[in-house]
């Protein structure tokens, strides 16, 4: 029934935070499920899915996938990552809202000083540290919440070089009294968001797109499975999925493993695409004539 979003500088105690605020909600006999979706949980190393752009993204894109799978009104979501640009804070709020569950952000406010002093503490010790490069570029680039932005609000703040975080920290304290309550026509302090007919088509559009897509990807590897087995073993001219498709230049024998790696990367690369641009293919035709293009691509260059 909600969705927390832990924000904060590198190193500045967010996890500690998640940590905390899931215990709490448990203590509290929430008798909703609470899961932490973070970073360690897909084994993602903090510098390699911060050491460039195209990584990064990759990073914000496997975790708003898995949001958005488990946000349902039956459970708590927690984020635990950096969730430092305010775009891809809106984007989880508006998860949120097609999802039609409460959401609020959880935001570690450290100083720079001691966000450092950690990261050199934890890399002392052995412990999984930021390297002072991407350290100071995270830093430089964060966006700090704004409670005046929608995305951003209700905004709870901790303050952990002062006041460390417990689970009796007022700012989870005061979460967990958000979370919980009990909202009727007369709750005017706890919102939940309510869906849009955009957000809710849009939803639909795109799982109707990868459904299609999984379909007519599969299709394409039957047909080269086919095409080859007549073969037997000889040479392909050419593996026709379809009129007006263009044809699929094989010029070797590739096995079937190879084919459903392929087609695997092949999705989840257009899966992610379309998190920050167009949808999947919306039709067989074009998720065929995309799939062939990469499998010659692909092939041409194995």
């Amino acid at each position: 029934m909600a969705l927390v979003v832990i924000s904060g500088q590198p190193c500045s105690g967010k996890s500690m935070a998640a940590f905390c605020l899931a215990e709490a909600l448990k203590e509290s006999g929430c008798n909703l499920t609470v899961r932490v979706i973070d970073e360690t949980s897909f084994h993602l190393d903090h510098n390699e899915s911060y050491a460039n752009m195209p990584a990064e993204k990759n990073l914000r894109g496997v975790l708003r996938s898995e949001v958005d799978r488990s946000v349902s009104k039956d459970s708590i979501i927690i984020v635990d990552s950096l969730n430092s640009i305010k775009g891809y804070r809106y984007e989880l709020w508006c998860l949120a809202r097609a999802a039609g569950i409460r959401y609020c952000v959880l935001y570690c406010d450290a100083d720079e000083t001691h966000c450092r002093k950690w990261n050199e503490e934890r890399r002392e010790k052995g412990e999984a540290a930021y390297s002072d490069k991407i350290f100071e570029d995270l830093i430089r680039r964060f966006e700090t919440p704004d409670r005046r932005n929608r995305w951003d609000s209700p905004l709870f703040e901790l303050w952990p070089h002062k006041e460390g975080i417990e689970n009796t920290s007022a700012a989870i304290v005061d979460a967990i009294s958000y979370l919980t309550k009990k909202a009727d026509s007369k709750s005017r302090d706890v919102k939940t968001l309510q869906p849009t007919i955009a957000t809710q088509n849009t939803r639909f559009s795109e799982a109707n797109s990868l459904y299609e897509l999984d379909r007519a990807t599969q299709k394409v590897i039957n047909a080269i499975v086919e095409a080859q087995s007549q073969a037997l073993g000889g040479p392909l001219n050419g593996v026709s999925v379809g009129q007006g498709l263009p044809p699929i230049n094989i010029s070797r024998a590739v096995g079937l493993p190879e084919l459903r790696r392929l087609r695997r990367t092949f999705i989840k690369l257009t899966a992610q695409t379309s998190l920050s641009g167009p949808p999947p293919p919306s039709d067989a035709d074009n998720a065929k004539r995309m799939f062939v293009d990469y499998l010659n691509r692909e092939l041409e260059t194995a």
